[in-house]
């Protein structure tokens, strides 16, 4: 929430400015399965962004899936640390 008060108030200032929304994955299942629900998990953050009252059409998603982890150990708490929605600015 608190993010999209500043998405907000940096695309009311600059209105060629996009947000790139990535979707991550933990690095068990294949590649395959993980873009998918990367795609999802974009998708689900864009979406609440949208009902917070950011603008949609200036919102982009993209699926990494598994391929670029924050966290390379095999325990549970690396893994959800790795399932994540990630903000970016569009380049």
């Amino acid at each position: 929430t608190k993010d999209a008060d500043v998405i907000k108030r940096i695309l009311a200032a600059d209105p060629t400015f996009t947000i790139v929304v990535e979707g991550h994955c933990d690095e068990r299942g294949s590649e395959e399965y993980n873009l998918a629900l990367g795609d999802r998990r974009a998708l689900a953050v864009k979406e609440f962004l949208v009902q917070l009252g950011v603008p949609g059409d200036r919102l982009k998603t993209i699926s990494f899936g598994k391929e670029r982890p924050v966290c390379t150990d095999e325990n549970e708490a690396c893994y959800q640390r790795n399932r994540r929605g990630h903000l970016a600015p569009a380049q």
